[in-house]
C-alpha cells in the first residue's frame, strides 16, 4: 500500500534572484570570456575578436552592446585617424574579477579539461 506524502510548494526553495539576473547575463556564450579579456585594460574591437577564438564580429557586438546596456562597460572611440573604438570595464565590471577567478579556479578542478556544454 503506497503512503502519500503530501508536498506543499509553499516551502519550495526558490532560484535566487540575483543569480538569475546574473547567469541571464553571464550565462550567455561568450561574455564570460570577453569580461575576462577586459580585466586587465581597454581593449579595442580588433583586439578583442583577435583574443576570443571563434566569436564572429556581429556577436561580439551583441554581446558588447548587452554589457554596455548593462553598465559593465564603457565605450570609448578616439577619432584617430585611424577612428579606433576601444572598450573598458566600469568599476561594476572590475568588481566581477573575484568571482570570474573563483569560477575559473573551480573550473580547474572540477571540470575535465576540453569540456563543452553539449560534449565531452
Amino acid at each position: 500500500m503506497a503512503v502519500e506524502q503530501s508536498h506543499d510548494t509553499g516551502e519550495c526553495k526558490k532560484v535566487d534572484d540575483g543569480i538569475t539576473r546574473v547567469f541571464q547575463l553571464l550565462g550567455k556564450r561568450w561574455t564570460g570570456p570577453i569580461v575576462a579579456v577586459l580585466m586587465g585594460q581597454p581593449v579595442h574591437f580588433a583586439d578583442l575578436r583577435r583574443a576570443i577564438p571563434g566569436i564572429s564580429e556581429r556577436m561580439l557586438s551583441d554581446r558588447l552592446t548587452e554589457l554596455g546596456a548593462a553598465g559593465l562597460l564603457v565605450r570609448e572611440v578616439d577619432e584617430g585617424p585611424p577612428l579606433r573604438v576601444a572598450y573598458r570595464l566600469t568599476e561594476a565590471g572590475r568588481a566581477l574579477e573575484p568571482a570570474l577567478r573563483e569560477l575559473a579556479a573551480w573550473a580547474k578542478t572540477h571540470l575535465p579539461e576540453g569540456w563543452q556544454s553539449g560534449r565531452c
